[in-house]
């Protein structure tokens, strides 16, 4: 990886890109943010974009694209069944992800639908290194249940192990001869494990899981969204791979997996997904359901234009100055609010920074969601839209009774390409300020509770005046400012 050294001797990430298309934003009055917080139920979900100034809820479709992603949508071939577009597409697959089958799907957890639908049943169990919520709820309404294997190094969240998302191999390998491995239709590693700060896992690990895999003769499952992201920090600090290109990495990694599947919202910048293998017997046992809930299999459900912008986008995962702004920016924020004492999931990962809400909301109970109220309590006193990702993010028990997450924190994403680095310093100023002023800070209870997927559109409520109090102590230290 090449360095960029300032003479003077800061060290800041250096955008290599430039901008071309804007879009306004806007800093309303810290008054109609608390009102868009009543009005949205304390959730940042469900707030809107015309009260949010810098959206950090995900990366999700939030990426900006290249001007060849767009250039190559205006090539698109509308049709709904034998696409060229598609074609490229598949290429594309095959060239950066070395799959030679290619199934088309309208996002990443229409991946995991077609997966559990095809392998799940009831009494089924799945290892992987760390859920994630949408992966969790597919897996559970086909009657499976997921194991969690991470190492104890993966909870500690301040701490300078670099592969957290590495799968616990004594404990995967325990957990097959327990359940029985005819119980065990995959295993599933995600790259960058999102909800515990987005950490990788190692090539190292993956190997050991690829071995057990193979002993037991049970499939291995990549969710790769952010591969990209996971091959960067991989060439940062894993030895073996410090002088390989990203897109050797990327293979390395693939190579090892039955299966793999993605969200294109992260992995190529565009929308969509889909699922790749070189079995052609997995191939036959997923396509059938493709065209029943997706689409035909050159189209999946997805827009030729924008299939044209996923292949692109795949091809460009190959570039690390593209891949590496995000981490680097990251890693910048990270860093920043450290320095002012703010408690951080270190060392930092992908997607965006985590903030420890365990720790800066300790006196708030779990079952007030801490972290919840401290996104809530951020977007009051800066438009920033940051998400939850701890309790609120889980799900009920069998017997609907609160499960407590292992950790509680909130993410602030920084999507590719999106943020200037004025920007980030904003994010600093504003959290570095409400983390001094953290005890004003209360909890949230539901006044509505769906029964899945809850964090996207339930409604909640402060379980005091706190943000009253708040906002107070923010115009008595900012007087008019926004």
């Amino acid at each position: 990886m090449e360095e960029i050294k300032f003479y003077y001797g800061e060290n800041i990430p250096l955008e290599l890109h430039k901008v071309r298309v804007v879009q306004k934003l806007h800093l309303v009055p810290i008054e109609r943010r608390l009102k868009a917080l009543e009005e949205g139920g304390f959730n940042t979900f469900r707030l809107t974009t015309k009260d949010v100034f810098l959206d950090m809820l995900t990366d999700s479709g939030t990426n900006a694209m290249s001007d060849n992603q767009i250039a190559a949508m205006m090539q698109a071939d509308d049709a709904y069944a034998g696409s060229q577009s598609f074609f490229k597409l598949q290429k594309a697959v095959e060239d950066v992800l070395g799959k030679k089958y290619f199934l088309p799907v309208h996002q990443g957890r229409a991946a995991e639908n077609i997966l559990c639908h095809a392998y799940i049943r009831r009494g089924s169990l799945i290892p992987m290194n760390y859920h994630f919520t949408t992966t969790m709820a597919h897996i559970t309404q086909y009657g499976g249940k997921v194991t969690e294997l991470l190492y104890d190094e993966g909870f500690n969240v301040d701490s300078d192990y670099p592969f957290k998302g590495n799968m616990h191999i004594e404990k995967l390998e325990e957990t097959i001869k327990t359940h029985g491995a005819e119980n065990i239709p995959f295993i599933r590693v995600e790259a960058s494990t999102n909800l515990i700060g987005g950490q990788p896992f190692s090539i190292q690990n993956l190997r050991e899981v690829r071995a057990i895999a193979d002993k037991y003769n049970i499939r291995l499952v990549l969710d790769a969204s952010l591969l990209g992201e996971n091959a960067y920090l991989i060439h940062l600090r894993e030895e073996e791979f410090k002088n390989y290109s990203l897109g050797e990495i990327i293979k390395t990694m693939t190579d090892l997996a039955d299966i793999v599947y993605f969200s294109a919202r992260k992995l190529s910048s565009s929308r969509g997904g889909g699922i790749c293998t070189n079995e052609h017997e997995i191939y036959r046992e997923l396509e059938p359901l493709i065209p029943l809930y997706e689409g035909f299999l050159t189209y999946g459900g997805i827009s030729v234009r924008e299939i044209e912008a996923m292949a692109v986008g795949l091809y460009e995962t190959l570039d690390e100055t593209m891949i590496r702004q995000s981490p680097d920016f990251i890693a910048y924020l990270v860093k920043s609010l450290d320095a002012h004492g703010v408690p951080m999931v270190k060392p930092a990962g992908v997607l965006g920074a985590h903030v420890n809400a365990m720790e800066v909301c300790k006196h708030i109970p779990q079952n007030e969601y801490p972290a919840g109220a401290l996104a809530a309590a951020l977007f009051l006193v800066s438009g920033i839209r940051g998400m939850e990702r701890g309790t609120l993010s889980n799900q009920r028990d069998e017997d609907g009774n609160e499960t407590l997450a292992n950790m509680e924190l909130v993410r602030l994403a920084v999507p590719r390409r999106v943020f200037t680095l004025s920007q980030i310093k904003y994010v600093v100023d504003r959290m570095a300020w409400l983390y001094e002023n953290r005890e004003l800070i209360g909890g949230l209870r539901f006044v509505y509770e769906p029964p899945v997927l809850r964090f996207f559109m339930g409604g909640l409520e402060p379980v005091s005046d706190w943000p009253q109090k708040l906002m107070a102590k923010f115009k008595a230290d900012f007087g008019d400012s926004l």
